[in-house]
């Protein structure tokens, strides 16, 4: 039979572990604690959690992603490419790295080697959204208004309900002054978005 005292002493022993549990999570998790502090802006902090993760063995592949993206948001551009470039090193097959790269080329104007780090995705996955939306960006910077003309018809029958793709494709019509078209395109994206400001608004100027 258990007695008042042995019961009195389980309860005491599972009060004391339920107050020991806290204490195991005192220290914040790195990880967590990284996104908080992005999520308020201190992207430097954010970085400090993570970088000792990122260049210890055995590799950790997504540290290393996570960090290119956090020198990324920091506007240190160069390191960002090279952490990304890092990471296609440890996983050739890593589209997700490769589409990484693109982004501080982007963001230092090197908009043609943006465009051939967007080829080499696309030579594994031909019709990835994302490498082909920054390869538009990236012809619209450089006005190569046919090509984003063809490039955008293109994608957007791969993708027919997205609206993003056919306002590129409008945006190039506009500046080879193929008024007709362009209404044609930006009136496709209306009905995707209704009240698209920009498509509004060219359709509004060129009745």
């Amino acid at each position: 039979m258990v007695t008042i005292t042995r019961l009195i002493a389980w309860n005491l022993a599972a009060l004391a572990a339920t107050m020991l549990v806290p204490a195991a999570y005192a220290q914040p998790d790195p990880w967590s604690e990284s996104y908080r502090l992005e999520y308020i802006g201190k992207n430097i902090e954010a970085q400090a959690l993570v970088e000792p993760i990122a260049t210890r063995q055995p590799i950790n592949e997504f540290a290393i992603m996570r960090t290119a993206w956090l020198l990324h948001l920091q506007g240190k551009y160069a390191e960002a490419e090279k952490r990304y470039l890092r990471a296609v090193e440890v996983n050739p097959r890593s589209l997700e790295a490769k589409l990484g790269v693109m982004l501080p080329q982007m963001a230092l104007l090197r908009w043609n080697d943006a465009i051939q780090s967007g080829r080499k995705v696309l030579a594994e996955s031909p019709w990835n959204y994302t490498a082909h939306v920054r390869i538009m960006i990236c012809e619209e910077a450089l006005s190569r208004w046919e090509d984003l003309s063809r490039h955008a018809a293109e994608v957007s029958a791969r993708y027919p309900t997205d609206a993003t793709v056919l306002v590129y494709w409008a945006r190039a019509e506009a500046a080879l002054k193929r008024t007709r078209k362009a209404k044609e395109v930006y009136a496709q994206v209306l009905e995707r978005v209704p009240g698209h400001i920009e498509a509004t608004n060219y359709l509004r100027n060129n009745p």
